[in-house]
């Protein structure tokens, strides 16, 4: 990712798709600490450092776009910034100033060999949703996928939709250096879709972060999940996955609209809602008429965002739905 620095003695890196954050976090701490690993991993948030994100910068104009499109350009850039304390600022200050005239190379130390974490810790990590320290250790130990699997079996609906949340992200990072072991991952997941009487519990979810996050690499396994939306178990939580994987890359299912539609008749709430998501992040504006037609409905269902889950009336996600597609500019172009 680019890097840069600023006057203030922050540094920052640039997230072009705006989805991967984590990646964007560890590419500026260890960047700041002049390619240190060791010295990065031992830092503490809020005592060694701070961080703040700037959304929807575009830098070919280094315009803020809220609305997120700008001379008919989808903007979803994030800057990561990781401002150190003076301390470790001065000591590692030369050499940052020295990589940046040299137009700092890209990320390719070694990962620190210290801090695995145990199936145990990284429960725990999972449950208190710490996204960083999960990302950072990714790329030197792979058991953090099987740790993560585990999860996705979980009878918890939180920790279930965290753990498939952070598994997307743990996976983005481990693909830039081993892209066949996600792939064989996400193999397994579709997979054991097909097992008879499958729930799918997290695998469904995992599979469309997967995506999500690494969607030059992974898109061509979206045409996999169609095939079980004639599951009506399956149904709710692969159209839950689309529409996040819609979220980021609309584009990749554009042509799905018409397929998805016919869904906007059934009685089920969640299959209704999670249509409604997906059609309005697609800007389908053939459904318009469909979706005015469940505006009134008042069942809820569960939205998962940014680790937390909320209860959603089918209604309101349909009026949301309605407003996206009326106005394009106010899609999301990423997990919020």
């Amino acid at each position: 990712m680019p890097v840069g620095s600023c006057g203030c003695g922050a540094v920052y890196a640039f997230d072009v798709t705006g989805h991967n954050l984590g990646s964007a976090f560890i590419e500026a701490l260890v960047f700041g600490c002049n390619m240190d690993w060791d010295l990065a991993w031992n830092l503490y948030p809020e005592e060694d450092y701070l961080e703040s994100l700037v959304e929807n910068y575009d830098l070919e104009s280094h315009y803020i776009v809220p609305s997120g499109s700008y001379e008919g350009r989808r903007i979803s850039g994030a800057l990561y910034f990781i401002r150190l304390q003076k301390d470790i600022r001065e000591a590692a200050g030369e050499g940052v100033q020295k990589r940046l005239d040299q137009k700092a190379p890209p990320l390719s130390a070694p990962w620190p060999a210290e801090k695995i974490f145990s199936k145990e810790e990284v429960s725990e990590l999972v449950a208190d949703y710490q996204l960083n320290p999960l990302m950072m250790a990714a790329g030197r130990d792979k058991k953090i996928v099987r740790h993560l699997q585990r999860l996705l079996y979980s009878g918890d609906d939180l920790l279930r939709s965290r753990a498939a949340d952070i598994l997307g992200n743990v996976s983005s990072v481990i693909a830039r250096k081993d892209p066949g072991a996600i792939s064989n991952l996400l193999q397994i997941l579709l997979n054991s879709l097909s097992t008879p009487g499958s729930s799918g519990w997290g695998s469904i979810d995992a599979a469309g972060e997967i995506i999500l996050h690494s969607p030059d690499l992974f898109a061509g396994y979206i045409p996999a999940m169609y095939q079980f939306l004639g599951d009506e178990s399956l149904r709710p939580g692969i159209l839950r996955a689309l529409a996040r994987i819609s979220m980021g890359r609309p584009e990749l299912i554009r042509n799905l609209s018409f397929r998805v539609m016919p869904l906007l008749a059934k009685s089920d709430p969640e299959t209704l809602g999670y249509t409604a998501c997906l059609l309005g992040n697609l800007g389908a504006r053939e459904a318009v008429s469909d979706l005015e037609k469940i505006l009134g409905d008042q069942r809820e269902i569960d939205i998962y965002n940014n680790g937390e889950i909320a209860k959603h009336s089918v209604g309101r996600l349909a009026k949301e739905a309605l407003g996206k597609i009326q106005n394009p500019e106010s899609r999301s172009q990423k997990p919020e």
